[in-house]
């Protein structure tokens, strides 16, 4: 699964799991009906619910009764936490090394990197913001636009 699929997977997980209210083992949802919420392969939602399990958000009970709940209530699980449980899937990439005697490229690398650097902090902030809760109502529509 690339990078860009965890977030997505992971806060759709998140939500869905409330949804259902998923808050303790007797409540578990199983990776099967979680990936057809996605729609994704169970195998997809078992690898990210391993990394937010990893995160303290989730707890997971592995089997033919498995499955998996919120360790936390919804509205106390923002996505700059989920972003950061997932290894941060909205990073850029890495700056260029440059080339030394070119004007531009002895240059570039530290900037590039500032930038990129100054961009994960702005989504961070923005999605420190929004909780999963908030996804559910929507509310987060209202969180973005400002």
């Amino acid at each position: 699964m690339s990078d860009s699929q965890k977030f997505p997977v992971a806060a759709h997980a998140l939500a869905y799991l409330a949804h259902k209210s998923a808050f303790s083992a007797d409540r578990a949802v199983a990776s099967a009906e979680l990936a057809a919420s996605v729609p994704t392969n169970p195998v997809v939602v078992r690898r990210v619910t391993a990394m937010l399990g990893k995160a303290g958000l989730i707890g997971a009970r592995a089997g033919a009764n498995g499955g998996a709940w919120l360790l936390k209530p919804a509205e106390e699980i923002t996505l700059d936490v989920v972003l950061r449980a997932v290894n941060g899937c909205a990073h850029l990439g890495v700056a260029p090394k440059g080339v030394k005697g070119c004007p531009v490229g002895e240059k570039i690398p530290d900037a590039v990197r500032g930038a990129m650097v100054a961009a994960d902090t702005a989504v961070a902030e923005r999605l420190a913001l929004i909780s999963v809760a908030d996804l559910l109502s929507g509310a987060s529509t209202a969180s973005v636009a400002a």
